[in-house]
């Protein structure tokens, strides 16, 4: 069980740290275009704006595998204080398969379309790259779905066992308040 735990955390990290990279890169390129644009000696490049939404793409899918590690996501906890844990913990399981199911799709689907009509397009400032740069996100961030809803699905069933899961959830914010903690 720990093995398994050194791997997600070892997988949570390696996600993060690509996420930080591109939110530097994404934050490096938006100041070069802003110094090209009110610096006269600096020239405006054309390419920018392009490479920018691609990086956000990028951050925007793979920070949400982050969430679903996390137990971070938005979801209806309305009546949960009204049900029994065990019709929780199976809602949450039926809920976790949904999320595989969305990932699998995003990796299948996302591969053909990054490697099929993605894979014609070119960038109009960068000629030189293939449009699939952009569309790669939604299979690479599939993948990592994949990895943290297996894990989440994981420890939901040992949840369900009556034994301690891997990885506990984030508080909610109702009980974060009721603590009185951040």
């Amino acid at each position: 069980m720990q093995k398994l735990k050194v791997f997600y955390d070892w997988m949570y990290k390696i996600v993060m740290v690509i996420c930080k990279l591109l939110l530097i890169a994404d934050i490096c390129v938006v100041s070069f275009t802003v110094l090209g644009r009110y610096v006269p000696f600096i020239p405006d490049p054309t390419w920018t704006e392009e490479i920018t939404l691609t990086l956000m793409s990028y951050m925007a899918v793979l920070s949400g595998a982050l969430a679903i590690r996390r137990g971070a996501h938005i979801r209806m906890t309305s009546f949960d204080r009204y049900l029994p844990k065990k019709l929780i913990n199976i809602l949450d399981i039926a809920a976790d398969i949904g999320v595989l199911i969305l990932a699998y799709i995003m990796i299948v689907q996302g591969w053909k379309y990054a490697n099929g009509i993605g894979a014609k397009g070119f960038y109009p400032s960068l000629p030189w790259l293939s449009k699939r740069v952009m569309y790669m996100p939604i299979p690479v961030a599939g993948i990592a779905m994949v990895i943290f809803e297996l894990e989440s699905l994981f420890n939901n069933i040992l949840r369900l066992m009556g034994k301690e899961a891997l990885v506990k959830k984030e508080a909610s914010l109702e009980e974060q308040v009721a603590e009185g903690g951040n």
